[in-house]
């Protein structure tokens, strides 16, 4: 469960706080750098979305021998099913029109900003950055829900 949960997490950290960043500053343009982490991005979905599932299978598994009950209910699996949803809207919806929208914007020499496909692609990179914090914040409570659960607390 924790593997899971650390590999989806620090794929997010890393990829908001190192890579894209990173690839911004030093690719030489910023079609280039948007090629890199729209790559990248969709391989951090899927990370997310094999780990998510495999935290909830573990997770269940993990309840039913310790408490012969699955909890499926749970506020750490409802808050990996919200992460799950938001990652595959992301992934599925989101990720797809913004690369269409990158095509066309590539394929119409000095588009201005206030044309209609630069501003359709700004308000889904809002969208799908927002969809990426909630999945990270919503990972923090699942690792302290974890965390709270598997800490022995002595009498």
């Amino acid at each position: 469960m924790l593997l899971a949960l650390i590999v989806w997490i620090g794929g997010i950290i890393f990829f908001a706080f190192i890579e894209a960043p990173t690839l911004f500053a030093v690719l030489p343009t910023a079609k280039l750098a948007g090629d890199v982490v729209s790559a990248s991005l969709t391989k951090l979905h899927w990370m997310g979305l094999v780990s998510g599932i495999t935290f909830l299978i573990c997770s269940l598994l993990y309840n039913w021998q310790k408490d012969v009950q699955l909890r499926p209910f749970a506020l750490s699996h409802v808050f990996v099913g919200l992460m799950l949803i938001f990652t595959a809207y992301s992934q599925f919806r989101i990720t797809p029109r913004m690369r269409e929208l990158r095509a066309e914007m590539q394929n119409a020499a000095n588009m201005s900003p206030s044309e209609s496909s630069r501003a359709e692609f700004d308000r889904l990179h809002v969208w799908s950055t927002r969809l990426e914090s909630g999945v990270l914040l919503l990972g923090f409570g699942v690792v302290i829900l974890t965390a709270r659960g598997s800490i022995a607390i002595p009498n």
